[in-house]
């Protein structure tokens, strides 16, 4: 089972100025993308928005109740992250024989050794379920 660890963060209340963002949408866009890239480029994952009550003082003794927005990022836990597959491997590039590069048909040589071993992709089949 996936287990998460989690992150959250107010949303953003002001746009950030860029080049083509002309109106207030398109600014406070630009300033949320900022956020979940650099939240990104850190392996956290953006889940969702809350709008979540939150009691603050009024005065000397009042309160009020004030609603928050707050972004929910996650992230795989670290061990988790360990266990995680490795990258697939890459397939060893192909070489062309002497013959081919002297005007011969070109023939396709790759190293056993350097290409993964692919399983299969289903069952093995036996002779007698595959006859009848």
């Amino acid at each position: 089972m996936q287990r998460y660890e989690y992150h959250v963060v107010p949303a953003p209340r002001r746009g950030e100025k860029a080049r083509d963002a002309k109106t207030t949408a398109d600014r406070f866009a630009v300033a949320l993308t900022r956020l979940m890239n650099d939240l990104g480029r850190d392996g956290w994952e953006y889940l969702r928005a809350d709008t979540l009550p939150c009691e603050e003082r009024a005065g000397l003794t009042g309160r009020t109740t004030a609603f928050q927005h707050m972004l929910v990022f996650r992230r795989p836990l670290q061990a988790d992250r360990a266990a995680e597959p490795a990258a697939p491997q890459q397939l060893a590039a192909p070489v062309l024989t002497a013959a081919a590069a002297e005007g011969a048909a070109p023939r396709l040589v790759v190293d056993p050794k350097a290409a993964p071993q692919v399983p299969p992709l289903g069952p093995a089949r036996s002779e007698e379920t595959a006859s009848g």
